[in-house]
């Protein structure tokens, strides 16, 4: 009996020396696989280097939100628009082809993309294209973003065009764009064109803002009888505000 309960007590010990290695190579294992805590709070794990080993293949920034934003039948039209600008004979078939297709937002998109891309022209065609579909409705912002893209672009020819346009549809602009028209017409030499567009800023539902005055104080400084009248109404709308008046020698008087 002894015997045989000191065989039972040998093999379980025999069994036990057996399994401890077994658990020492494991944890020994568990411990390399896992990262210290000291590499993930380094600073190397934070570094782009490291995360561009996971990067997914799709561009970064602007560009694709860009695409997001306009559709590929959209992005085909700009792209066949600018292909055939100077010929008129296929530009009139592409518009029949492609552009009378698109639907009303990817006629907007297109009209946005060319303003951005300031292919002016193409945007003012596109424009009066949309002019003559069903669903069009008088929106002072499409007329706002492409009457701010010619002036930039100094097409102020276009820009009269579309501003008397806009008057017939009973329309006003907002101040940033009777600023941005205000300077164009300046820049180009045209100060009676920037005068009408200042009665109309006068006229507008929406109080002026002092921006567009300073402007026309600026540019009509060769004006002395323009200026002077700009001088009274910005004096009466703004009268905590200040004037800088220039030497005489500036305006031209003698």
């Amino acid at each position: 009996m002894a015997g045989r309960s000191f065989s039972k007590v040998w093999k379980i010990c025999d069994f036990g020396s057996l399994l401890v290695p077994h658990f020492t190579r494991t944890t020994k294992l568990i411990k390399h696989a896992s990262p210290p805590l000291s590499f993930l709070q380094s600073n190397s794990f934070k570094t782009p280097s490291f995360w561009r080993l996971y990067h997914d293949g799709r561009p970064r920034g602007p560009l694709w939100k860009g695409k997001k934003l306009i559709g590929k039948e959209a992005l085909f039209v700009v792209l066949g628009l600018k292909r055939f600008k100077d010929d008129q004979d296929k530009l009139q078939k592409f518009i029949k082809s492609h552009v009378l297709r698109l639907l009303k937002m990817d006629m907007i998109a297109v009209l946005t993309e060319l303003e951005r891309q300031e292919q002016v022209s193409l945007a003012l065609m596109m424009f009066k294209v949309m002019q003559k579909q069903d669903w069009y409705k008088p929106d002072t912002y499409l007329y706002k973003d492409l009457i701010i893209a010619l002036a930039r672009s100094k097409k102020m020819e276009e820009v009269s065009y579309l501003w008397e346009s806009m008057r017939k549809e009973n329309l006003f602009p907002d101040s940033q764009t009777f600023t941005e028209v205000i300077r164009g017409f300046l820049n180009y030499g045209s100060p009676a064109d920037a005068m009408d567009v200042y009665e109309d800023m006068k006229n507008s539902p929406d109080p002026p803002d002092e921006l567009p005055f300073r402007i026309l104080l600026k540019g009509l400084l060769p004006h002395p009888l323009l200026r002077n009248k700009v001088k009274q109404d910005f004096e009466e709308i703004f009268p905590d505000s200040s004037i800088y008046d220039p030497p005489q020698e500036i305006f031209g008087a003698r």
